[in-house]
């Protein structure tokens, strides 16, 4: 029997490499710009043609190859920064394995530019499928310039399921943003397609947040920094006020590097316990410094997961220190210069004299002492005018002499032998017995029942407005009927850089629902109009959350855009829960519902209506 056992190409290896190291274009910027941080650059550029499906370029002014550690460069498990098995606990580079280049040659187009210091001319390689095709010296500044042209060209499967090119843009800048965030002291640049996104210069960790995240969030972060004998931890966390439901900032760093930890983000949450609502996040920018000989960062292979020898001590010292930042912003006293409409205090005279107060009171005065009330008069005066000029015989047309209010209020003083038509009593009789045998009832401000034939019909109110107000948006999107309402004041809300991405793309649908922003520059907009019909909303979070929620969704078709702004507003203009109702308008809501193409489920999937059967009731009181 032939043996079957066959080991892999060099090519064929580095190809399944790539698929575990390089997923998106995204990856290959976060590793070429990790190489060129652990070379010691001061200023790192990027540089992108569609979403890095066409290029990506990364230039950086750090130590820079000679000719043979460039070409060893791109070969598999070679590397700088180890050169024992031990050295894997005694990390302090981002990368260690040796596999980022060599798997992006196995399945891009490279070209590198580099140069050493000492060195007068630089080296030229390109590398096609872990082949290389030229080596010749080349005049270059000091550094590395790299470009990855043409991804997945040789695995068109991998290159097919790549995502839009906003979706695939995001990806880049969430991964430049977490590289950045950790290296304030680097100078960092980002163009993509010509377009500047980013300039940012060397600074402190706070300005850097900022400079990424928009100025308005400098106002809410709060300082944390502790230091103890198992780790150092620095760096900001949000004040209550800035908890949003979707897309917060939420960054843990370790040594350097970003990672991702549920164990940590519980300990922040629960110090906020109370203090932010049920399913709204609080951002957080959190840097811990281990000793390397703590944590294992090989557990993935994206690095994004770290493993702690003390995670739980770790934790409870995470947990007091966000304890501690949060009181020490409560207990600092707000100052209020605004003294308008206040009253005027002096200022104390110790000279001055002081007279005692002197109280005004009537002694006279008996609150058991009842006082006749003057009977208002059985009928308005003047009230023979309104029968002048009939005849005897003729027939007198009823008028509404008294509104409902006033025969309330009459009723008490009315002498007896006040005749009142028989129309108005039965007209009060109708009302009274609608208000107390109404066809809906309302439990807790939350829920619509109504008897159907099968038993107990109960309606989720807050559901059962988003189906309502989702179909009657998409209703007036298709038919070009939305109508805008002017902001007397217009109010101003910043998006930081991959928000303002998918802005572009979504804000031709939201000009369309009534929507009008205008752009000030540096990624603030001022929200100029509102569809009619929202007023009371916070427009600032409203806007946010449907762009938060267009990035989620990552579509690109228009009809699916539509759907995901639609529910966004849905959901911010809904009835909440909790909301009395009157009869009125919960018969109008069980009537729009169940007027809707789906009344059993909201847009999401979530269920409207639940039906407790006539048997069940019965069952109850069985003895």
């Amino acid at each position: 029997m032939s043996d079957i056992i066959q080991l892999l190409p060099d090519s064929v290896a580095n190809q399944i490499a790539a698929g575990e190291v390089i997923q998106r274009p995204a990856s290959v910027v976060k590793e070429l710009v990790e190489n060129a941080i652990d070379a010691g650059a001061k200023r790192i550029d990027v540089l992108v043609v569609d979403a890095g499906r066409t290029s990506i370029q990364v230039i950086d002014d750090g130590k820079g190859m000679s000719e043979t550690d460039a070409r060893l460069s791109f070969e598999r498990h070679a590397t700088s920064k180890i050169r024992k098995a031990d050295d894997l606990f005694s990390l302090r580079t981002m990368g260690f394995r040796g596999e980022a280049l060599a798997s992006i040659a196995a399945v891009a187009q490279i070209e590198l530019k580099t140069r050493m210091e000492s060195e007068e001319l630089g080296t030229h390689l390109s590398v096609s499928g872990s082949r290389f095709t030229g080596q010749e010296p080349c005049s270059c500044p000091v550094g590395s310039n790299f470009l990855v042209e043409n991804l997945f060209f040789n695995v068109p499967a991998r290159r097919k399921f790549l995502k839009s090119n906003t979706t695939e843009l995001n990806n880049i800048i969430t991964a430049f943003e977490r590289i950045v965030l950790v290296y304030p002291q680097i100078s960092f640049t980002l163009h993509s397609n010509g377009t500047e996104l980013f300039s940012l210069r060397a600074c402190n960790y706070r300005q850097r947040i900022v400079e990424v995240f928009g100025k308005r969030l400098n106002q809410d972060l709060l300082p944390i920094d502790v230091d103890t004998s198992l780790c150092h931890i620095h760096g900001f966390v949000g004040k209550p006020e800035a908890a949003r439901k979707k897309t917060p900032h939420q960054y843990f760093f370790v040594n350097d590097r970003y990672m991702k930890h549920p164990y940590f983000h519980k300990a922040v949450i629960t110090a906020f316990d109370r203090l932010i609502p049920q399913g709204e996040q609080i951002p957080y920018f959190l840097y811990f410094d281990v000793p390397a000989e703590n944590i294992d960062v090989n557990i993935h292979p994206t690095k994004t997961e770290i493993k702690f020898e003390n995670e739980q001590a770790i934790w409870q010292i995470l947990l007091a220190a966000v304890k501690e930042a949060v009181g020490r912003f409560n207990d600092i006293p707000a100052i209020d210069f605004d003294t308008e409409g206040k009253p005027d205090i002096p200022v104390f005279n110790p000279n001055a004299g002081t007279s005692a107060p002197k109280i005004d009171f009537n002694p006279s005065y008996n609150p058991f002492k009842q006082t006749a009330r003057p009977n208002k008069p059985s009928a308005p005066e003047g009230w023979e005018d309104l029968y002048a000029g009939l005849d005897s015989g003729g027939e007198i047309r009823q008028s509404k002499l008294f509104e409902q209010g006033e025969l309330e209020t009459m009723g008490s003083g009315m002498e007896e032998g006040t005749i009142i038509s028989s129309a108005v009593t039965q007209s009060v009789d109708e009302t009274m017995i609608e208000d107390k045998s109404p066809s809906h009832y309302q439990y807790k401000g939350c829920y619509i029942m109504t008897a159907v034939k099968s038993g107990l019909m109960i309606i989720d109110q807050h559901r059962a407005h988003i189906r309502i107000l989702y179909e009657e948006y998409l209703r007036q999107l298709s038919e070009h009927k939305v109508h805008s309402q002017k902001v007397l004041f217009p109010e101003m809300v910043q998006f930081s850089v991959s928000d303002q991405t998918v802005l572009d793309q979504v804000l031709p649908e939201m000009a369309e629902m009534g929507f009008q922003l205008d752009s000030l520059g540096g990624g603030s907009y001022a929200v100029n109009g509102v569809p009619a019909g929202i007023e009371g909303l916070n427009v600032i979070a409203l806007v946010n959350d449907m762009v938060a929620s267009a990035m989620e969704s990552g579509t690109s078709a228009k009809d699916e855009i539509d759907q995901t702004l639609a529910l966004s507003l849905a959901r911010n203009a809904a009835i909440p829960q909790g909301q009395v109702l009157s009869n009125v308008e919960m018969d109008n809501i069980v009537n729009e519902l169940f007027a809707c193409s789906n009344v059993n489920y909201t847009p999401s999937g979530e269920p409207v209506i639940a039906i407790m059967k006539q048997q069940d009731i019965e069952h109850l009181f069985d003895s």
